[in-house]
């Protein structure tokens, strides 16, 4: 089953979750639903994105680095696709 990487602009968290090519997590509470995660001070409701990964197969059980990349990394420059996560 895909991986997609979700964002929530609110907490600045990014999450990775497993779901069908048909589903689609729209809000934080989904989202955490699906990570087996607490949601926290976030709102159930709070929008989230996914972001452009493309979806990917893993055979990994530890899901979701638990951090957005860093803005200040320029994509392409220091790592594929600008991921790397310095701050």
């Amino acid at each position: 089953m895909p991986t997609y990487d979700y964002r929530c602009p609110a907490n600045n968290r990014v999450v990775e979750v497993t779901h069908r090519m048909s589903e689609t997590i729209s809000t934080w509470g989904e989202l955490c639903a699906r990570a087996g995660i607490e949601p926290g001070d976030t709102p159930a409701n709070t929008p989230v994105e996914r972001l452009a990964t493309g979806g990917n197969i893993i055979s990994s059980n530890h899901l979701g680095s638990g951090c957005a990349p860093a803005s200040s990394c320029p994509t392409g420059t220091c790592c594929a696709g600008g991921m790397c996560g310095l701050d």
